[in-house]
């Protein structure tokens, strides 16, 4: 779709989710200039790459918005960032669905908006080689299917503009816009408390070494301090109440765990070349320090609680909800169902776990008698090399003679000489 589509369809006003960064500036600004009366919707996700959200809005507004709003959206994104712990949601193994997860969460705190206003179009700054313009529309679909979508970097007019960053900071330059961004940045960065992303730049070349990335959520693992700290995360029903004794609401499970975790160098830097969902690669430097803290006190509680036929069925829901979040169908059924089925499971999460971190790695430490502190917890004394439990050696016997019974059939049909 082209802007001129919607001056076509009489569409005057529109609304935007901005970041304040290059694009948002930039955007803004060409589509005043196009003749549209442009809002500007930032939600406060607590960026730590933001020291002001206010400073959001006076660049919109310097930027010829009509208005700058600030929409709140830490509690929702805390929620969220919950069932991605719950679910264990790392696309491709390594990269928590912190920023895939903060895009559905940013729509559906900004579309209520747009309808109390009346504005029929929301605009966002992905471009269309990302994961982001999927996630923005979809969920968009799925909450308000009436609203419009438009992408500046699908629109063929803007992208002959504006080719690239160069072009869009020289634009910004010559109109005296606010901007943050500059030339000699040598990358990207997209942030919520949940988790960062650094690409782009000098990132792209891989044959460029990316410690020169500067953390932001806390230091990476050589720069942390040699001596060891001990966490315990206490857990209700799947859900971390207190740490090192001391309740917390949801919000602030987090955002301590950023701290403590982001001052050993826990989840800072990680490293993904991944397989984006328009079906190409890209790389990314990572920074999640808290989310990967009680992600892994969430994973040894379950170590305790399913056996295995749980935890078949829990990894293939958490394989499944990974690329659901990752490709932005957060809100459909599919994504619906498996995490009610998550819920089961998450509602047998009661214990607490100590854990120790060093210089970027968490090792279990201990529990406290795990048979009262872990309720639902199946581990017993049964396994044990020592005279104790209620498994007697002598009963394998039989088990294995059953097992054999296929085993010998298969060997005189498949003999290995």
């Amino acid at each position: 779709m082209k802007w001129n589509d919607l001056r076509e369809k009489g569409i005057k006003s529109i609304g935007g989710a901005v970041s304040g960064g290059l694009d948002s500036c930039t955007v803004t600004h060409w589509l005043n200039d196009k003749g549209f009366s442009v809002t500007c919707y930032t939600v406060d996700l607590a960026q730590p790459d933001e020291t002001e959200l206010t400073d959001i809005k006076k660049r919109m507004m310097g930027c010829k918005a009509v208005d700058a709003v600030l929409v709140s959206g830490t509690e929702a994104l805390a929620e969220a960032g919950l069932k991605v712990v719950q679910a264990q949601a790392r696309y491709e193994g390594g990269y928590w669905n912190t920023t895939a997860i903060a895009r559905p969460v940013t729509v559906e705190s900004i579309l209520p908006h747009l309808k109390k206003e009346g504005i029929p179009v929301l605009f966002h700054g992905c471009t269309g080689r990302g994961n982001d313009q999927v996630r923005f529309q979809l969920a968009s679909n799925m909450i308000e299917p009436e609203v419009e979508i438009y992408a500046p970097w699908r629109d063929a007019d803007f992208i002959k503009q504006f080719p690239g960053r160069k072009e869009m900071i020289e634009y910004c330059n010559k109109n005296d816009l606010p901007l943050k961004a500059s030339s000699e940045a040598r990358y990207s960065t997209d942030a919520n408390f949940l988790g960062l992303t650094h690409e782009a730049g000098d990132l792209e070349d891989v044959s460029i070494r990316p410690f020169f990335v500067e953390p932001i959520m806390g230091v990476w693992p050589w720069d942390a301090p040699d001596v060891s700290e001990f966490v315990t995360i206490k857990w209700d029903k799947g859900i971390p109440i207190e740490i090192n004794g001391m309740k917390v609401g949801l919000v602030e499970a987090f955002t301590q765990s950023n701290e403590i975790a982001g001052r050993h160098g826990i989840g800072i830097g990680t490293h993904v070349i991944e397989n984006r969902f328009v079906g190409i690669k890209s790389r990314g430097i990572y920074e999640s320090p808290g989310i990967e803290l009680i992600g892994k006190a969430y994973e040894y509680l379950l170590q305790f609680i399913l056996d295995r036929r749980a935890r078949n069925l829990f990894e293939s829901l958490s394989r499944y909800l990974s690329e659901q979040i990752y490709q932005g169908f957060w809100f459909d059924l599919g994504s619906i169902s498996a995490m009610k089925a998550i819920n089961n499971i998450s509602q047998h999460v009661t214990g607490s776990v100590t854990l120790k971190l060093h210089k970027g790695s968490i090792l279990f430490s201990e529990v406290e008698d795990q048979s009262t502190s872990i309720p639902y917890s199946l581990y017993t004394d049964d396994s044990s090399m020592e005279n104790l439990g209620d498994y007697d050696h002598a009963d394998a016997e039989g088990f294995l003679k059953i097992l054999g019974v296929s085993a010998k059939n298969y060997g005189k049909k498949h003999p290995r000489n």
